[in-house]
């Protein structure tokens, strides 16, 4: 009785070509194989694309249909699909674009998720352009962004001052809870917090590599930013880390990740500072203190949106730095 045929996906050692055949043996495989890819059946044989396992009657019998093989012919090898990132790496010094075009052909036609990771970590190492910081010397970068951006830390400082600006927003916003009779201290207040805003530029600098002394304190000077979080542990669980500078799909996910008060600034810090502002009593509002926890790192942590925790963090003001000793004034009689 003659055996069911079944379907396989066959190609090449040296091809990224796939060719359907069906066959009922392993024998008639590699004939009908040799035939079509016209190499000689003395010598031949077939394997596994995944790990480069070299077929036996037995295996060939236990493999589901659709399974992609490799007919190798005399003298040739296979040891995976490692060969096929060798092949591209091989080729990266000189034809960077086209090796990243090359497995990204290769990537639309794999389904095994090993490999699916392999080549989506290829492509995004040899798309990065780390040290390229001017729009002329990594356009790719800048696909999708306004044209006044000129180079990565202007878009970055850009994006910083922005984030900034809502939270200077959120503060303003909050004056419809202060009491009444408050409003005026508290509209004080936010005018020497914009000051002072304006002032260091709303702390874009954290995120230039071209101001090393501030952004070292957040970040390498080459640009690498590592998730800080969650807060109630030593450091992030996942590892995550990310250099926005590298290529453009880092940029963009970069922008996912989220700024992350420690002490709350909507449940906590807000609040607490229209409180302050309230039962002042003839004490002077430590505004600086709310502006520290507002903005700047003393109190924001840089995390990776998996790690951004969103519920309640439990943590207050430190009621002692809530106001400062009035400044006494002197007459001279």
């Amino acid at each position: 009785m003659a055996e069911s045929l079944r379907p396989f996906r066959l190609r090449g050692c040296g091809s990224p070509q796939k060719f359907g055949v069906a066959a009922g043996s392993l024998r008639g495989l590699l004939r009908k194989g040799c035939r079509l890819l016209q190499l000689p059946l003395a010598g031949s044989r077939l394997c596994l694309y995944e790990d480069g396992t070299e077929l036996t009657e037995s295996y060939f019998r236990a493999l589901p249909p659709q399974t992609e093989l490799v007919l190798l012919g005399p003298g040739e090898s296979w040891r995976g699909c490692a060969t096929d990132i060798e092949r591209l790496l091989a080729a990266f010094c000189s034809q960077q674009g086209a090796v990243v075009e090359a497995a990204r052909r290769l990537l639309t036609d794999e389904r095994a998720p090993h490999r699916q990771k392999l080549l989506a970590d290829l492509i995004h190492n040899l798309s990065e352009n780390i040290l390229a910081e001017d729009k002329e010397d990594d356009k790719k970068w800048f696909e999708g962004l306004e044209s006044r951006f000129k180079n990565k830390s202007s878009y970055l400082r850009h994006s910083c001052e922005s984030r900034m600006r809502g939270y200077m927003r959120e503060v303003s916003g909050f004056i419809s809870n202060v009491h009444p009779a408050a409003r005026d201290a508290y509209r004080g207040i936010l005018d020497l917090m914009a000051d002072k805003l304006k002032s260091v530029k709303y702390n874009g600098c954290y995120f230039d590599r071209r101001e090393e002394e501030e952004s070292a304190r957040l970040c390498t000077t080459e640009g690498w930013f590592s998730c800080q979080g969650p807060f109630d542990r030593d450091d992030c669980p996942c590892k995550h880390s990310i250099n926005p500078y590298s290529n453009r799909e880092s940029r963009i996910l970069f922008s996912t990740w989220n700024l992350d008060h420690i002490i709350e600034k909507k449940r906590a810090v807000v609040p607490e500072l229209a409180e302050a502002v309230k039962t002042r009593d003839g004490r002077e509002v430590n505004w600086e203190y709310f502006y520290q926890l507002l903005f700047t790192l003393d109190n924001l942590k840089l995390v990776h949106i998996a790690c951004h925790k969103k519920t309640n963090h439990n943590l207050s003001c430190d009621k002692t730095r809530i106001y400062r000793a009035m400044k006494k004034t002197y007459v001279i009689s």
